[in-house]
């Protein structure tokens, strides 16, 4: 079993000075800890796997493809493989959950 918590693992990421923090890897997914804050761009592209969004806290909106949506506090969103995605208008410090499958590279 593995366990985690959040305030745990905001915190090393933040102590690693990155976006992002991955802290599951397996061999059909991999989790991570995303993080924007206010005011931020958000710098991805689009990526090899399918991946789930659990928006854990803050607000903003995300575009995936030509469809836009707000975002905040327990949203869940999917995004297809491939597909251009971004975070935008970003109102309040975004704390994102993200599950890739297969596990990111």
């Amino acid at each position: 079993m593995k366990s985690f918590r959040l305030d745990e693992l905001e915190a090393e990421r933040s102590a690693n000075d990155g976006a992002y923090l991955q802290f599951i890897r397996e061999r059909n997914m991999s989790v991570g800890l995303y993080a924007l804050d206010a005011g931020s761009a958000d710098p991805q592209q689009p990526h090899r796997q399918d991946e789930v969004y659990f928006v854990v806290s803050g607000r903003g909106a995300i575009t995936i493809g030509t469809e836009t949506e707000p975002v905040a506090r327990g949203s869940v969103i999917y995004v297809p493989a491939g597909v251009p995605h971004k975070f935008h208008h970003i109102s309040e410090d975004l704390r994102v959950m993200v599950v890739f499958s297969p596990p990111e590279s």
